[in-house]
């Protein structure tokens, strides 16, 4: 433990349990006496005026196109602008994450120019992106489009250190926890603080001095956003036993209370490699934070810590099945988990501190809570969770004194509008287009008849308030939020991409064994001793362990873009193997790379001899050219057209692999790496996409297209090869790794550095994905094809 930090989290705890316990009381007397109808009825009163549309008969005829669901996310996003709605969309929804996540008063001139700026970039973004972005489904979550977001910046190396991070985050999960809910959390934090680092910052930053913020945010929110999955979703996910989740909070309560991570020592359960994981991760990003902490902030961010994870333990423990529990027993951890949460934002990234921001926070806090709470009540229902909507549902009819979560729900609004924030009416208005947009949308989820029935049990005791509330619900307009539209785009985002890259993975593997089913070439009678040897040398080569990228990319182009039989261009997928593993023969030669190991084997001239792999490689180009010919099912013009750019490529790849031997030993530049890249690499996935493309006759346009996307993702394909040669694992690749040093050749790595080839990688990623936006075809298999070139691991 550091000497100049002395943690008292057991006293923090009591302090803010205290400021807890009278802030329910307060609320609790209000809820009691029901103090709270009478103000809110007058506030929605003068907040519906600007909310229910009285519209004339004629109005009805000249409206045009309806209102599209305001989950679509372009569609939302155009109709808001067409309306003339969108300035007011998003005024609403940035000053309530300034209330929200930066603890702002809305009635401060300066926080309402801030407010402005924002919704004014923000519109010119979206309304842009929409008229440009045509086919780029993903929008703002794309992976191209964040990159160039923070190349703007100049944090691209923060980015692809995240990227990797949610990556392996991911892959980690186990099975019984929600990845895409983990990925969410993990990217809201992040932003969150990254926010807060923002607003922090004075306007006459220099911009070396905000990217370097900028770059501790990003990696900030993802050391505390972490805690999420690996803490709070895990412990809630009922995976580890009862001596596994025993030994972890122990782990956890030692850390916050000592203010060093302890050793992971034994582990006795059946999660040992999970948690030896996660222990490392949580290790490398507790570290972080405590670097990165300003001293006289450091034990305000332990202490916190500690009242946010007690509270969260006192409330997992609780039973449903305990009848039990007081109003206090309820409430109280509620208020001091959602308050602290938000909180610790502001220590982690060092900001001094701020009584009015703590005051606004902390009371604001058990609003979102009780918001979340109600949204979610069936889930946490049926999963058996206690928060005060399952209790009251489960224990209302036998428990008199149980507070009804729904009235001190809108007692919190009411406190908040009048005495957090002085009945200021712009907070007015903001807070209760949330309450309204929250039932609206709980509704629509529901359906009406399963609302009635909440509202029948959770309402029933305030009959006139409730009245008024339905009709608003039934009737207001103009209550839809942001960065509800973000979430649920994200959700559906995530989702997808998941779903696609699942069906790319199941299918790429079922038509790799299906190409590798084709590529064999059968011996045939009176064949020479030569011949024979060639034939058995051949088809080693062609039995090894390859990815079948080019084939298989072929195959999802003729047949999925272009609608070709699959069939009919079985010899094209045969050819493109054929030539990419004669190329591979005489890379590997003692004369070029002398590689010993190919595809997980002995390479060609270690199993035979070097005359029999140049010969080998020859005619394999031979063979390549032969199916080509016998492309039977399309006209000779066209055959004849692909064999003529089929022998072009490979001469072209034969002046790239000349350059590579001629760069030995010299130090090329950026540009003359990236000539070398295309014609070694990305001119054979040009091959794979235009021969299926000349078949299909497609347009110039669309080849040009093409041809672009296929260079730059070559030559990202061929940046990736550099990196794993320096930081891959051998067993997966199948071949040593530090080749390229050993055999001084020049390569991104070694010219760029492992960071600046990281970057120039997503450089032509970026590039790659923007060319898409030009193909008039479902590139949803490039898209996924791309991304696997740059997270694969062999």
């Amino acid at each position: 433990m550091n000497k100049e930090l002395i943690i008292n989290p057991d006293a923090r705890y009591r302090i803010a349990e205290q400021k807890a316990t009278n802030y329910y009381k307060s609320l609790y007397e209000q809820v009691v006496q029901k103090t709270y109808v009478p103000t809110l009825i007058e506030d929605i009163h003068m907040w519906k005026h600007n909310h229910i549309r009285h519209h004339s008969f004629l109005s009805f005829f000249s409206r045009g196109k309806g209102k599209p669901g305001s989950r679509g996310y372009h569609n939302y996003i155009q109709w808001l602008n067409y309306t003339g709605k969108l300035d007011n969309y998003l005024d609403r929804s940035i000053s309530y994450i300034f209330m929200r996540d930066l603890g702002k008063a809305l009635d401060s001139p300066d926080t309402q120019n801030r407010i402005q700026r924002i919704v004014d970039s923000l519109k010119t973004n979206l309304t842009n992106s929409n008229a440009t972005d045509r086919g780029d489904n993903d929008g703002m979550f794309s992976m191209a489009r964040l990159y160039r977001t923070a190349q703007k910046e100049g944090v691209e190396s923060a980015m692809i250190w995240v990227v990797n991070k949610l990556k392996t985050v991911s892959s980690n999960l186990p099975k019984g926890m929600d990845a895409e809910q983990a990925q969410r959390k993990l990217i809201k934090i992040i932003a969150g603080v990254i926010m807060q680092e923002i607003e922090e910052m004075d306007d006459d930053i220099s911009s070396e001095e905000r990217t370097l913020k900028l770059d501790k945010a990003i990696r900030l929110g993802y050391s505390y956003g972490l805690t999420y999955p690996f803490i709070d979703d895990l412990l809630d996910a009922k995976i580890l036993s009862d001596k596994e989740e025993k030994q972890y909070s122990d782990m956890i309560r030692t850390t916050l209370t000592t203010g060093s991570v302890p050793e992971f020592g034994e582990w006795t359960g059946e999660n040992l490699d999970l948690m030896r994981y996660v222990h490392s991760e949580l290790r490398e990003a507790f570290e972080y934070i405590k670097e990165h902490q300003r001293r006289e902030t450091r034990q305000n961010f332990f202490e916190q810590s500690y009242v946010f994870f007690n509270s969260q333990e006192v409330d997992r423990v609780k039973d449903l099945s305990n009848a039990n529990y007081s109003n206090e027993e309820l409430y109280i951890p509620i208020i001091l988990k959602s308050s602290s949460s938000r909180l610790i934002v502001r220590s982690v990234i060092g900001a001094p501190e701020d009584t009015d921001f703590d005051n606004r926070t902390f009371f604001y806090g058990i609003y979102n809570q009780l918001a979340d709470d109600f949204a979610d009540m069936f889930d946490d229902m049926k999963d058996g969770a206690v928060t005060p909507y399952t209790y009251y549902m489960k224990y209302h009819d036998t428990r008199k004194d149980l507070i009804n979560p729904f009235e001190l729900y809108w007692t919190v609004i009411s406190n908040l509008i009048h005495n957090v924030y002085d009945s200021d009416s712009k907070t007015r208005e903001v807070i209760l287009d949330r309450a309204i947009n929250g039932l609206k949308r709980f509704r629509e989820r529901m359906g009406p008849e399963k609302y009635n029935e909440v509202m029948g049990l959770f309402a029933s005791g305030i009959p006139k308030f409730n009245r008024l509330l339905q009709d608003m619900v039934r009737k207001a307009d103009d209550v839809d939020f942001f960065d509800k539209l973000l979430r649920d785009h994200m959700i559906t985002t995530l989702k997808n991409e998941r779903k696609e890259q699942e069906d790319f993975i199941n299918t790429s593997k079922t038509l790799r064994n299906q190409i590798n089913h084709i590529l064999n070439i059968p011996k045939v009678e009176n064949m020479s001793l030569m011949e024979d040897t060639i034939m058995d040398a051949a088809n080693y080569s062609l039995e090894g362990d390859g990815k079948r990228l080019r084939p298989i990319v072929t195959w999802f182009m003729g047949v999925n873009a272009y609608g070709l039989k699959s069939s009919a261009i079985e010899p094209l997928l045969r050819s493109l193997e054929y030539m990419h593993t004669a190329s591979l023969i005489f890379d590997d030669l003692p004369s070029q790379d002398n590689a010993s190991t190919r595809r997980g084997r002995p390479t060609l001239h270690e199993m035979h001899n070097i005359a029999i792999s140049e010969l080998t490689g020859l005619f394999l180009t031979q063979k390549a050219i032969e199916e080509q010919t016998s492309l039977n099912q399309f006209d000779s013009k066209t055959v004849l057209k692909l064999v003529q750019y089929s022998a072009q490529v490979t001469a072209d790849m034969c002046r790239g692999q000349a350059m590579d031997l001629d760069s030995k030993g010299k130090q090329l530049t950026r540009e003359q790496l990236n000539m070398m890249c295309f014609y070694k690499t990305g001119l054979g996935f040009e091959a794979s996409l235009i021969m299926p493309a000349i078949l299909a006759h497609a347009k110039e346009l669309e080849m040009e297209a093409l041809k672009k996307f296929a260079r730059h993702a070559g030559i990202a394909f061929q940046i990736k090869d550099d990196l794993l040669d320096v930081e891959g694992d051998t067993t997966l690749l199948g071949k040593p790794i530090g080749k390229d040093e050993e055999n001084n050749n020049s390569t991104f790595v070694s010219i760029l550095g492992q960071a600046g080839a990281k970057k120039e990688m997503w450089e032509n990623y970026c590039i790659a994905m923007e060319a898409l936006q030009h193909i008039p075809r479902n590139t949803t298999f490039l898209k996924h094809f791309l991304n696997y070139i740059i997270n694969r691991d062999h």
